[in-house]
């Protein structure tokens, strides 16, 4: 039992850091009987015209009760954010790519089954067939292009083409994994889709998704994003605050078509809502497959539908999809018992993103497993700060998995956490001492000792998991070792060089001319976690233990083998 409960909670990380449910665990106390009273007091802080905004909607019975704009969609000249504004919603788009694929398997014009080199050629060949559902559920096993760019030393504002996309696998020397076996969020395989959109139908991917969604639908102000700088009239623009608490504006991530890329508006969205409820577009089987998880090769269900994430809150089914691009930020959920939707976008990077299960339990507790919400109007959402954290900062080892440690770290304003192996994600507090994640229904407590001091934390996700606080080093290299590790490694996939340095103290560092340092923790003998866009860094020996390169990871990039120079 205990055996398949470490088995069930490290699938469980391995899941959520690939993907990003938006359902968050704990809740402050800022509730009010009247739905609208909540959201005031969600948006209080952004409600104001020094404020990047969003907009907030709300749909029972597929009939919208709720909707309203808050805060500016453009600071510069003072544009307010409304319902009617335009905004990047990210990867909740990848369900309209998805969405094509299955309209035009309608058509009969492709199959699911269809190898991806019979409508793009240009793809290489591997041992193993990826298929275009392999691409819907993310498990073709190709590597992801952000994640793999960023490794090579290519940095988020840097200009990417969309063909890089296809580069990037030409120059890939072999799958990440077996073609549905593994799932691992994947930008690569929503970018090819709408490649294939455009081979099928020898049309432009955003004149095919106007003419054959967006316009039928009356989805007026939705469009594709085509080229960087491209003029969208009222759009809201992306702003994030810097470490010194400055209001930066930014552009948008390039080369996301089909994975992200959309602009759309709220009251656009809940037209695409109806269509779940009422199809004008697309048959029913075609709506039900939407909303079917994919299965891996072992029959277990991805929980991963077409472009859409199938779970539930507090006992009611819901299906959904988050998006994030430079500094929007989207939530859509549908709620199909109620016939129900929220939607709540924004334009400003650190946006909470837990407001939008706050405005569903606010509108839909009277059919959730959880009581009616309390009258307290004048709390709001709690306000932690930051530097509160760096005492909680640092490495717990699960008790029911030695060796499997999460690492807990402080970058300005943001908290992270990252599981030994795997890609670090964002937190949130909801006290001083409780933080919760917005990827998986998961929280964490920390716990003090007599002397107030932290020394340990419990993991609530499945289940209650206590961790120990780690006051030493996992693994301490000999100095042989260190001197092995040192040098200059190159990578002929990412034509990327790193070297590794390391101090008097023993401390290892990863460089690269375009990138901050990455420090390494030690794990085991030979085995390092580091940061984005190395998280992981393994040393490769030879049959004589000398050391001949690293194999770097970052999750959805993963394998990737430098050779020491």
């Amino acid at each position: 039992m205990k055996n398949k409960t470490v088995k069930h909670l490290l699938s469980m990380f391995m899941l959520l850091l690939a993907i990003g449910f938006a359902t968050a665990a704990n809740h402050a106390n800022e509730t009010d009987q009247d739905p609208g009273k909540v959201i005031e007091a969600l948006i209080s802080d952004y409600d104001h015209d020094a404020s990047a905004g969003g907009a907030i909607l709300v749909m029972r019975d597929n009939e919208v009760i709720y909707s309203r704009g808050f805060g500016m969609a453009n600071l510069e000249y003072a544009v307010p954010f409304t319902e009617d504004t335009p905004t990047n919603i990210g990867s909740t788009a990848k369900q309209f790519t998805a969405f094509a694929i299955l309209l035009l398997k309608e058509e009969g014009k492709l199959s699911l089954d269809d190898d991806i080199r019979k409508h793009i050629p240009e793809v290489p060949a591997f041992e193993d067939t990826v298929r275009l559902r392999h691409l819907i559920a993310h498990t073709s096993g190709y590597r992801e292009f952000i994640n793999t760019l960023a490794m090579a030393g290519w940095q988020l504002g840097d200009y990417v083409a969309r063909e890089e996309v296809i580069t990037v696998l030409e120059r890939q020397p072999e799958l990440q994994n077996k073609p549905g076996e593994v799932f691992n969020y994947n930008n690569s395989g929503y970018v090819l889709l709408s490649m294939v959109v455009e081979a099928v139908t020898e049309t432009s991917f955003p004149e095919w998704m106007g003419t054959n969604i967006f316009g039928p639908l009356g989805m007026e102000q939705s469009l594709i994003l085509e080229y960087p700088g491209q003029i969208i009239p009222q759009r809201g623009f992306g702003y994030y605050t810097n470490q010194k608490e400055q209001i930066i504006g930014v552009m948008d991530l390039h080369a996301s078509m089909g994975a992200g890329g959309i602009y759309s508006t709220a009251k656009d969205l809940s037209k695409w809502a109806a269509n779940f409820y009422d199809p004008v577009v697309g048959d029913e089987a075609t709506i039900a497959r939407m909303q079917e998880g994919f299965p891996l090769n072992s029959g277990v269900s991805t929980g991963y539908g077409a472009g859409l994430m199938i779970t539930d809150l507090h006992g009611m089914e819901m299906v959904h999809h988050p998006g994030g691009d430079m500094a929007h930020r989207s939530n859509f959920m549908l709620f199909p018992e109620v016939k129900g939707m929220v939607t709540v976008q924004s334009n400003y990077a650190g946006f909470p993103n837990q407001v939008a299960q706050r405005v569903a339990e606010a509108f839909f507790h009277d059919i959730m497993d959880i009581d009616a919400p309390q009258e307290q109007p004048e709390e709001k959402l709690f306000i932690y700060d930051p530097e509160k954290f760096d005492e909680i900062a640092g490495r717990y080892e699960l008790e029911a998995m030695p060796g499997f440690v999460l690492d807990f770290e402080r970058e300005g304003d943001t908290l992270f956490t990252r599981a030994t192996g795997q890609p670090r994600f964002e937190i949130y507090a909801s006290s001083d001492s409780t933080f919760y994640m917005t990827v998986v229904d998961a929280s964490l407590t920390f716990h003090r000792d007599e002397n107030d001091e932290i020394y340990a934390m419990t993991l609530h996700q499945n289940g209650d998991h206590f961790a120990r606080r780690i006051t030493e080093p996992l693994w301490v290299p000999e100095e042989e070792d260190l001197a092995m590790y040192k040098g200059r490694y190159y990578n002929d996939e990412l034509e990327a060089f790193y070297t590794v340095v390391a101090d008097e103290e023993g401390n290892l560092t990863l460089s690269h001319r375009r990138l901050k340092d990455i420090p390494l923790k030690a794990e085991s003998k030979d085995t390092y976690t580091g940061s984005f866009p190395i998280m992981f860094l393994e040393f490769v020996r030879d049959e004589n233990g000398d050391v001949t390169g690293f194999s770097a990871s970052s999750g959805r990039a993963a394998g990737i083998i430098f050779e020491k120079q």
